[in-house]
């Protein structure tokens, strides 16, 4: 709980974190050894800046919040009135699920990229569990919205021997095939997180469906490979395209 972050344990949960501390310690229950014995590795997190608490406190709170956000896909700066509705914590990072009141509809904040945040005397807008999970839980990733594409991956038999037994979306369909190929099939809206995903099996998996899908893997390929076709200089070192 407490590798969680960042400091919501310390303020609002600090009695219940002191109780299972001594639970773990309690010589019948044999657990005394597993905050020492139990390790949980963060790979690629972020740190989740100065607005944490505000905005996890709006949400539990049920308040609307003013932010200045910066987004990485445009490399802009944007203000917004958002409806917290869910913190997030996927994938070692936190984001924020809110109905945005500028765009008039759901959207996910990463908590990392917020500059400023206010807590506003404005009651949150509420949506139903139904409504959240349909549009945040459908698709593949944290790129939300309610899936429209379906992609189908085939991996090599000896790529199988890990990905049958991986949990990638839980409305995944999988099954071997004849010659040991296993068949993965996702439902996604965007492609960006699966194309990264996809790409970490490099030869071990073929992009089957949808054309759009498999079209963006190849020139994700080609332009991996540029990076290291460049012509040696004097010095016999490759020139760098980046």
């Amino acid at each position: 709980m407490a590798g969680l972050e960042p400091g919501l344990l310390g303020e609002h949960l600090a009695p219940l974190g002191r109780r299972i501390t001594e639970l773990l310690q309690h010589k019948r229950l044999g657990l005394s050894e597993a905050a020492r014995r139990i390790r949980i590795v963060s790979l690629a997190s972020r740190p989740v800046g100065a607005f944490f608490q505000v905005l996890a406190s709006a949400t539990l709170q049920r308040r609307r919040v003013r932010v200045r956000y910066h987004s990485r896909s445009r490399n802009e700066v944007v203000e917004r009135e958002i409806s917290p509705q869910r913190m997030t914590h996927y994938r070692d990072n936190w984001y924020v699920d809110a109905w945005c009141h500028h765009r008039n509809a759901l959207r996910s904040f990463s908590v990392d990229r917020v500059m400023e945040a206010t807590e506003l005397d404005l009651p949150a807008l509420d949506f139903q569990d139904s409504k959240l999970d349909e549009y945040y839980a459908s698709a593949y990733g944290i790129f939300a919205g309610k899936a429209n594409k379906t992609a189908v991956l085939h991996f090599s038999p000896e790529r199988a021997r890990w990905v049958a037994d991986e949990r990638w979306h839980p409305q995944q369909v999988g099954q071997f095939l004849t010659d040991g190929t296993y068949e993965l099939r996702i439902p996604y809206r965007d492609e960006r997180e699966l194309v990264m995903d996809i790409l970490r099996h490099g030869g071990d998996v073929r992009v089957i469906a949808p054309k759009t899908l498999r079209k963006t893997v190849q020139e994700t390929l080609r332009r991996a490979l540029q990076n290291y076709e460049g012509q040696p200089d004097p010095a016999g070192k490759e020139t760098r395209r980046f």
